[in-house]
């Protein structure tokens, strides 16, 4: 069983924002699984999250569950929504995947990982609290518009929040949909090979 999460604020306000880029991605992940009629998700309050459950068949093995989900206890409190699903499922660390927008990846960029800091990400430190572990699987996905270490000490420095909480422009459209369906993409392919070939083959160089 496998709990792929993306992270987000729930709320129109925060639809299109960049912090809720985790979303997105989880979104279109259903729509490439499911037919358009049957992409609805499950109000869960026991879990605190919106939940798809799905069968995965692989080209070869058995089939696995998955459960999709976008938790509804908003960005800094995202760790305890996982908690509540990785309890309620029975879902090991190892087998959680989070999904989520990274300041300190340029945009359009993507990263698989297992572990590690949460790198100012208020999101990422409550998984890690609400799972006592960093021991999960990221999906990053950047966001950031910085080239050299100048620009990336700017962005932490001034209006981050404004920054992760403001709409994509005008000009980022077309790339943030080729990296929303390069990510749904990836989660397909971890899913039918093993997050180590996912790296191989997504991880931007």
């Amino acid at each position: 069983m496998k709990l792929i999460i993306g992270l987000g604020n729930p709320g129109d306000k925060y639809l299109t924002t960049r912090h809720n880029l985790g979303f997105m991605v989880a979104e279109q992940f259903l729509k490439d699984f499911e037919s358009v009629n049957n992409t609805l998700w499950q109000h869960e309050d026991k879990v605190k999250s919106d939940i798809a459950l799905l069968d995965w068949q692989p080209k070869h093995g058995q089939m696995e569950r998955v459960i999709l989900a976008k938790p509804l206890t908003y960005m800094n409190n995202s760790g305890m929504a996982v908690n509540l699903l990785s309890l309620y499922y029975k879902v090991a660390p190892e087998d959680v995947w989070i999904v989520h927008d990274e300041l300190d990846l340029p945009f359009g960029l993507m990263k698989i990982r297992l572990g590690g800091a949460a790198a100012g990400h208020h999101g990422v430190e409550s998984v890690i609290a609400g799972l006592n572990t960093d021991k999960f699987w990221r999906f990053r996905l950047g966001i950031g518009l910085a080239r050299n270490k100048e620009e990336v000490a700017h962005h932490k420095m001034h209006n981050v929040e404004d920054y992760v909480l403001g709409n994509f422009v005008h000009e980022e459209q077309g790339r943030l949909s080729e990296l929303i369906h390069h990510a749904s993409k990836a989660l397909q392919f971890s899913l039918e090979n093993g997050l180590e070939a996912a790296m191989s083959k997504y991880n931007s160089k």
